[in-house]
């Protein structure tokens, strides 16, 4: 019987009187959609076979307890549901949103293993989370008692905002310092918002704040303040920057107007989304509108890339990648959802120069799969005399992340990295060579998901803990 709350919601959308007020018209088009959902959230938790061994658990950063809040979702128990949920994810509804649930937990399912579908888990996340909200299940941030120690966090993305709930929640007092003008990081300016709905990044930040987490936001450190004066402030600094230099493609012409960054594309997009003012938007320089575009790489921010092109009316959109589609980076789901919104994939291609300034095309050269290299992964090689020119008013450079050079932009020298840039931390504490200071995400794994960087802020947040309480048990000594 699953499926009568959607024949309801058909037959009522159909009959509702157009001439009702349209506010009224609203509310009884969400009250017959919640319905529907929470009979299909029932019915997906429903199929979870409570099996002995959950390798959707295990294959979660944060190792949810999924297989029990389904069960308690399936009994309709859904405020249990949430909690449980949320004991162990700061940001559930975004999981639930952004995950590549079909690289975790969905694809390791066991139901989907034997070929009958996997659970829909990420959409069932989301739905008990957002019903929280909905009900007034998530409570404010209200510590028992406050400390008066302080934590500094440079960068407010997920695993910044995650570390500055866990210490908030016992007290500690925190700052957190971005350089953007609103908390949130790539889940703000860097996720479009078909994916990620702004106003559930904002109700986060909102409750942060109002659990009173201090943001100095348009605050670049080592220019606005030191990260020395950072250290003196703070009994404990969480560098979680994330990594935000792109990835630069050279060949001939590749310095010519109309060749643009992933980052900042997709910044523009979402910034006016909010109401800003974009010059580079409303110019035309950061808007696909009508526009021959083609998108280089093969990764989630190129599938973002793609999509967000699609949507602000391009005349068309191609994806351009060295290698196979078994072989992407980026989420099938997301490749899968491109090509149903039209955008058209050139496999095995690469750019080797631009033609025109302002670009007029890619020119191309055709690829194949050779030998593996060290990681096990066949390496492309050119197929010399294949190469053709791509048409183009718009290329997006969507080649991965790489971080910025934090010693010398902060002048700490100090600052041990690696010879990728990213920080030498220990991983599961995210401790660094330099006493009290700490570093979490991105910033010490390289581009990474979402989810591993809530997991990385929530276990540097209790070792953070450890080395407050042991010393002020020092201290009082």
């Amino acid at each position: 019987m699953a499926h009568q709350p959607m024949l309801k919601f058909v037959k009522v959308a159909r009959d509702m009187p157009l001439k009702r007020d349209a506010q009224a018209r609203r509310e009884d088009f969400h009250e017959i959609y919640a319905e529907y959902a929470d009979a299909k959230a029932k019915e997906q938790a429903s199929r979870c076979s409570q099996c002995g061994v959950p390798y959707c658990q295990s294959h979660c950063p944060l190792h949810n307890n999924i297989p029990d809040w389904l069960r308690l979702t399936a009994e309709g128990r859904l405020q249990e549901a949430y909690e449980l949920s949320q004991a162990t994810n700061t940001f559930p509804e975004i999981c639930g949103r952004i995950c590549p649930q079909d690289r975790l937990c969905e694809g390791n399912c066991v139901i989907e293993q034997s070929g009958h579908g996997t659970v829909t888990i990420g959409a069932v996340e989301k739905y008990i989370t957002d019903t929280a909200w909905d009900e007034g299940w998530v409570k404010p941030i209200a510590p028992l008692q406050e400390r008066a120690e302080s934590v500094g966090i440079i960068g407010a993305g997920p695993g910044g905002l995650a570390a500055a709930d866990v210490l908030r929640r016992q007290g500690v007092q925190v700052t957190v310092y971005d350089r953007y003008d609103r908390a949130g990081g790539l889940m703000t300016y860097g996720i479009p918002g078909f994916k990620l709905e702004k106003p559930v990044v904002m109700r986060r930040n909102q409750q942060l704040e109002q659990g009173g987490v201090t943001f100095r936001l348009d605050c670049n450190v080592g220019e606005d303040i030191s990260f020395a004066d950072l250290r003196a402030k703070h009994d404990a600094v969480i560098i979680a920057t994330g990594v935000y230099k792109s990835r630069d493609l050279g060949g001939p012409g590749s310095g010519a107007d109309g060749i643009i960054k992933a980052l900042d594309y997709l910044t523009a997009s979402n910034r006016k989304s909010f109401g800003d003012d974009v010059a580079e938007y409303d110019s035309g320089a950061l808007n696909a509108e009508g526009k021959k575009v083609v998108v280089i790489g093969g990764g989630d921010t190129a599938m973002d890339c793609v999509r967000t092109a699609i949507r602000q009316g391009a005349e068309s959109v191609k994806c351009l990648y060295r290698r196979d589609r078994a072989n992407m980076p980026g989420s099938q789901r997301e490749v899968q959802n491109a090509e149903e919104e039209g955008v058209q994939f050139e496999w095995l291609t690469a750019p080797m120069g631009f033609v025109g300034d302002p670009v007029e095309g890619v020119m191309v050269q055709r690829m194949r799969l050779g030998l593996p290299d060290a990681t096990g992964r066949q390496m492309p090689e050119m197929i010399e005399g294949s190469d053709y020119m791509k048409p183009a008013d718009i290329v997006i450079k969507a080649l991965g992340f790489e971080p910025e050079a934090l010693p010398t932009l902060w002048d700490v020298p100090e600052l041990p990295v690696t010879r990728w840039g990213t920080i030498k931390a220990e991983f599961t504490t995210g401790a660094t060579d330099l006493p009290g200071v700490y570093a979490v995400g991105d910033i010490v794994r390289g581009a990474s998901l979402v989810v591993w960087a809530i997991r990385d802020g929530r276990d540097c947040a209790e070792a953070v803990m450890q080395q407050l309480n042991g010393a002020s048990a020092v201290a009082a000594e």
